[in-house]
């Protein structure tokens, strides 16, 4: 069964909620992100992506999560400033979250998504479907400009 995350409710960045739903018709790829991580250079792809494929219908999605070694322990202010400083990121973060363990939205849902499991460390992806379906998980080494994830996100894009 295809996991959907249309009815999944988030906290923004500036403490609202926002219901991933809302973002049906844009592909999207979330990731939890963390600012003091071997792959936080990711950043700079991520950014990529999005100046890439944002004209076409296509965000990044960024959840911050200290889980794993406490590499996001800022306040989301600074995480955003830093973000912003260092990689030139603008696409949405949201409010810090729990990737793992007593897990928070959006990873309650996004970890039934086959391959189920746990995430394992920070910049893990999904890529999300127009419609809100998972449509496959990218573990942390696949880098953003990986073309198993820019051809995945082409094809989303033209679906």
């Amino acid at each position: 069964m295809a996991v959907n995350v249309s009815d999944v409710v988030v906290k923004t960045a500036n403490g609202g909620e926002q219901r991933l739903g809302d973002l049906n018709g844009q592909v999207r790829l979330i990731v939890n992100v963390a600012s003091r991580c071997g792959f936080t250079r990711q950043y700079a792809g991520l950014q990529k992506l999005q100046e890439t494929y944002g004209p076409q219908g296509f965000s990044v999605l960024g959840f911050p999560s200290n889980d794993f070694g406490g590499q996001e322990p800022g306040t989301l202010p600074e995480i955003q400033q830093f973000c912003s400083t260092t990689y030139g990121a603008d696409f949405p973060l949201f409010d810090k979250v729990h990737a793992t363990g007593a897990k928070t939205e959006p990873y309650s849902t996004l970890t039934q998504a086959e391959p189920a499991g746990d995430v394992a460390w920070n910049f893990e992806k999904f890529l999300i479907a127009k419609d809100g379906t998972v449509l496959a998980r990218y573990k942390s080494n696949v880098e953003p400009d990986a073309a198993e994830l820019t051809g995945a996100i082409e094809a989303a894009l033209a679906a």
